[in-house]
């Protein structure tokens, strides 16, 4: 029997095009104003709001928080180690699983724990000539403008529900019980 790949199917409908627009504004804005701050890798803040605006506004906002906080952590994180140790892939390792449990402890989810690592991979074991400190701050702001920017772009331009899955509510609000 076959398996379907996707949980969610996407039609290309107006809805999917409207998807597609939104999400390249932001990523564009996103870089361009990386760049306006001269972020030397000003790709992250466009890889950053196209994550971002997988989501609905109500949920950006609660989960972007977490994710800043996660960011700043795996920042922290790697500025310490990287600045300490170097590129050691072992003390990567134990500073994953480190973030792992800190992110837990202080009860953020999931996704705050994929940042922090996220950012200490970026800032601990890419070998740069710049001062890991120095990358562990370009790294936070380039993520920090991508969330931003996401969130006004969805603000400012929501997502509307789907008329399949607005039609579907209806009828399960209108079945009797």
């Amino acid at each position: 029997m076959p398996q379907t790949i996707a949980r969610e199917s996407v039609a290309l409908n107006r809805q999917s095009l409207e998807h597609a627009v939104r999400t390249a504004i932001a990523a564009t804005v996103s870089v361009l104003v990386a760049r306006l701050f001269k972020m030397p890798e000003a790709y992250w803040a466009a890889v950053t709001a196209m994550v971002v605006m997988q989501s609905t506004l109500g949920a950006s906002v609660s989960v972007s928080l977490l994710r800043l906080i996660g960011t700043a952590m795996g920042a922290l994180a790697g500025g310490l180690l990287a600045t300490y140790f170097g590129p050691n892939v072992y003390l990567f390792g134990a500073g994953v699983l480190l973030l792992g449990v800190l992110t837990a402890a202080l009860h953020c989810d999931r996704s705050a724990f994929r940042f922090a690592g996220i950012t200490l991979a970026i800032v601990m074991l890419v070998v740069r000539t710049a001062s890991p400190w120095l990358i562990a701050v370009h790294r936070f702001l380039e993520v920090s403008i991508g969330i931003v920017i996401a969130l006004v772009v969805t603000a400012i331009w929501p997502e509307r529900p789907s008329t399949h899955a607005s039609a579907a509510g209806a009828s399960a609000h209108a079945a009797p019980r």
